[in-house]
């Protein structure tokens, strides 16, 4: 890769500042003094300084996210606060994109990353990876809605229609006085509000949606809404292997 890309992506400024950098005679390859922002280095192989310290280039980073509401899962939007809005400068040098999509009222995890494959892997439907989410709905959710669930649900609307794959509908409470449920909900797709939609064809209304899982990867319980943190080298493997 380029080495000011390299320096930018490290957190040492844009590729106009890099460029600064080098010109002051500060950057060293291998022992070599480079001035040539296009200069072309192997973060495997190449040792990078800058002012005799060394850069440990991350190719990849790796964010969990608890998301709030009213925030779109989206690189950017002239309207609404994006995810990425909600990173520090330095978290988004390397371009992270958010793993699917919540919708702009669901809360809960979500995965921030750059690394293209483990992303199709994630979203592809083939790999079957298991997304679970709490919901309280509106209405009284029976076992009638359970087999429904796991025998896949067509939806059509103005846009598509289609078949869902079966999903896993579990009941956790009703209270008859409210007319109310909380349940939980596992699906191996993300369509648009496909959640909602799902409970919509069964006559029931979701109040309240989050995110608690993707795959092996359990949204972190301590970490508030709207808080962030890189994932760790275990959770990352959890997700390669979903």
């Amino acid at each position: 890769m380029r080495l000011d890309k390299l320096l930018a992506h490290s957190g040492l400024g844009t590729r106009k500042e890099v460029k600064k950098l080098l010109k002051k005679k500060i950057v060293e390859v291998n022992d070599e003094i480079i001035v040539d922002p296009k200069t072309h280095v192997d973060p495997e192989t190449d040792t990078v300084t800058v002012g005799g310290e060394s850069i440990d280039y991350q190719e990849f980073v790796y964010f969990m996210l608890n998301k709030p509401q009213g925030v779109i899962s989206a690189t950017e939007d002239h309207v609404h606060e994006t995810v990425l809005n909600l990173l520090e400068p330095q978290d988004s040098l390397q371009e992270p994109h958010p793993v699917g999509r919540l919708d702009i009222d669901t809360e809960g995890l979500l995965v921030l990353t750059n690394d293209g494959k483990l992303t199709h892997r994630l979203l592809s439907p083939k790999h079957h990876v298991d997304k679970k989410y709490f919901a309280e709905v509106e209405g009284l959710v029976t076992e009638e809605d359970v087999k429904i669930f796991k025998e896949g649900i067509t939806l059509t609307d103005d846009h598509e229609s289609f078949e869902t794959m079966p999903a896993e509908l579990i009941i956790l409470e009703t209270d008859e006085a409210s007319g109310t449920s909380r349940v939980e909900v596992i699906i191996q797709e993300g369509k648009f509000h496909q959640v909602k939609r799902m409970m919509e064809a069964v006559g029931k209304t979701v109040i309240f949606l989050k995110r608690l899982s993707m795959g092996e990867l359990k949204l972190d319980p301590q970490l508030e809404l709207g808080a962030y943190r890189p994932l760790t080298d275990e959770e990352i493997d959890l997700l390669r292997n979903s």
